[in-house]
């Protein structure tokens, strides 16, 4: 069983990002839909973002800093989005996540401090170690076996001067280790909240 979703999660992944080489062009590829048909009805755990950065040509400075604010509010946006628009996976937030780490002090891993960031390299085809001991210790006790990894999230500048969100995205099975699925998914906006709300909307096409 979980072999077979393994599998469906990396043909969902490999289907959506191998379309041959492609031109250098400013527009990326389009994002992968998360694939919920292979996770429906189960505990997948949800990993707050650690990395954040932005064109300094954007001007989003003010609206990205203090950056612990910044990531707080791009994890609820995250949050938000996955509980709305695709209800049929359960959930585990990063706050949960959090709680659960706090109950074993020395023993798991601060979720906040962990190198997830390593996942966002499109090569990183495992979590490395020492992470994946780290995860498959914090996701066992939270719930479930699965894990949502938003990996990065960089805005950069389109050529017609506006900003783009590029949220890289990972799901991995912490046991085995396998990165099954991986997108980047982007969307333009004139602010980074809208921008990257946007992007996460590309991830379940047929809604509006």
């Amino acid at each position: 069983m979980a072999r077979r979703l393994i599998a469906l999660l990396a043909f969902a992944g490999v289907t959506a990002g191998c379309g041959g080489s492609q031109p250098a062009v400013t527009v990326p590829a389009p994002a992968a839909p998360l694939p919920t048909g292979g996770i429906a009805g189960q505990e997948v755990t949800v990993y707050p973002l650690t990395l954040l950065s932005a064109d300094e040509t954007l001007g989003w400075a003010s609206r990205l800093t203090p950056r612990r604010e910044a990531l707080a509010r791009a994890d609820s946006i995250i949050a938000e989005l996955l509980e709305e628009r695709s209800p049929e996976v359960i959930w585990i937030l990063p706050d949960e996540l959090r709680r659960a780490a706090r109950r074993a002090p020395g023993l798991l891993a601060q979720p906040d401090q962990m190198g997830t960031a390593l996942l966002r390299f499109p090569n990183a085809s495992r979590i490395p170690d020492p992470l994946r001991s780290q995860m498959r210790g914090l996701t066992g006790v939270a719930g479930g076996r699965y894990a949502l990894v938003p990996a990065s999230l960089v805005f950069t500048v389109t050529d017609e001067g506006r900003g783009r969100a590029e949220l890289t995205l990972v799901i991995a099975d912490v046991r085995t280790g396998l990165v099954g699925w991986r997108t980047v998914a982007h969307a333009d906006g004139d602010d980074p909240w809208s921008a990257l709300r946007d992007a996460l909307k590309t991830l379940t096409p047929g809604l509006p």
